[in-house]
């Protein structure tokens, strides 16, 4: 199946602004960990991490954050990134 003239600007504008968009989902990925029971966490943490990886950031990075499980931590870490 063919896409559209349109379909194809769509596409090429989310992958330019992809950066963007993870950065923006990271953040409210803090947010909700602040506010998140402990049965949730694990989960949003696993959002975290592919968000992440999205976004290329070193494994080791990666590994770091994870591993302190701090919502503090990666919003520090994000202002760095912005």
């Amino acid at each position: 199946m063919e896409r559209t003239e349109y379909q194809n600007n769509v596409i090429k504008r989310y992958y330019q602004n992809q950066d963007s968009i993870m950065l923006q989902k990271l953040s409210e990925l803090v947010t909700e960990l602040y506010l998140a029971d402990e049965k949730k966490k694990p989960r949003l943490w696993k959002r975290v991490e592919a968000a992440l990886k999205n976004m290329k950031v070193p494994q080791a990075k990666i590994n770091q954050i994870l591993e302190r499980e701090d919502p503090v931590f990666l919003a520090k870490f994000l202002e760095g990134k912005l």
